[in-house]
């Protein structure tokens, strides 16, 4: 199968240009970048690609078997990457994409000239047991992924405004539900699981390539705890808080966001 019709990979920008690789989060897709693209294609090669089971990708190439963790999508974005051959990128990961980021820099760092983790999890649950605050109970979690499994539909209409934060915006909110609703309900099933269940915290210390944790100053999905614990665990890393709302800072804060991915994937390294 051919791996960029598979993902349905865009490249844009400046040919030649340091290259910029953007993951999209749960329940979303390239289209979600649109922003953002306008500003750094003046002087970036970038990259964008849905994930098998998301916006135009080739839904045939998704099983549960490989999809069931974060492993398959990592072997993706590797193997786009050694495709393209366009040198070492900068990957900007969303959500949980910012997880993948890091799995991928921790298997592949000659691959990866930098990692943009934003709006960064790498877990959604509580651990009372070492005073870790995801922003979420198990409990939250177990109910999240039960209303999921009883009607997507609606928990579409009824997450989808508190992910994106913005209420004077409902726009916004509108646009991620219906971002929701074009993903097939059993594949959003499983990478829900995938998405809100991973405990990913080990693997931060693993990561050897600069990273920039971009984190939101007001985030329903990942408050500010996660991001100082993401930041005090990747060695060298640099943490800034956007005066973006919210989860989606692609959307909300287009200018802002596309600076803080600039100035990071163009400064020298």
């Amino acid at each position: 199968m051919d791996v960029l019709s598979r993902n349905h990979v865009t490249v844009t920008g400046r040919s030649g240009g340091p290259v910029v690789m953007l993951a999209h989060g749960f329940g979303c897709d390239q289209n979600m970048w649109r922003l953002v693209l306008p500003a750094l294609e003046r002087d970036f090669t970038v990259v964008v690609f849905d994930h098998v089971g998301a916006g135009r990708s080739d839904l045939s190439a998704w099983s549960q078997e490989r999809y069931s963790t974060l492993n398959g999508y990592v072997d993706d974005v590797l193997e786009i990457c050694h495709e393209l051959a366009l040198g070492p990128v900068t990957f900007v990961g969303h959500s949980v994409s910012a997880t993948v980021g890091v799995l991928a820099a921790a298997r592949e760092p000659e691959t990866f000239a930098g990692l943009v983790m934003l709006a960064p999890s790498p877990c959604f649950i509580d651990d009372p047991s070492t005073g870790y605050r995801g922003g979420f109970s198990a409990e939250d979690i177990d109910e999240l992924l039960e209303s999921l499994d009883a009607n997507y539909l609606g928990w579409s209409g009824a997450m989808a405004p508190v992910i994106m934060g913005n209420p004077e915006r409902p726009e916004l909110g509108e646009e991620l539900t219906n971002s929701f609703c074009r993903t097939d309900p059993d594949i959003a099933r499983v990478f829900a699981r995938v998405t809100f269940l991973s405990d990913n915290r080990e693997d931060l210390a693993r990561v050897s390539v600069p990273t920039l944790v971009a984190q939101c100053s007001n985030d329903a999905i990942a408050p500010p705890e996660v991001g100082a614990f993401v930041h005090a665990r990747i060695p060298g890393s640099r943490l800034v808080t956007l005066n973006a709302t919210g989860h989606c800072p692609q959307l909300a804060a287009p200018e802002e966001t596309a600076e803080a991915i600039a100035e990071f994937a163009g400064a020298p390294r």
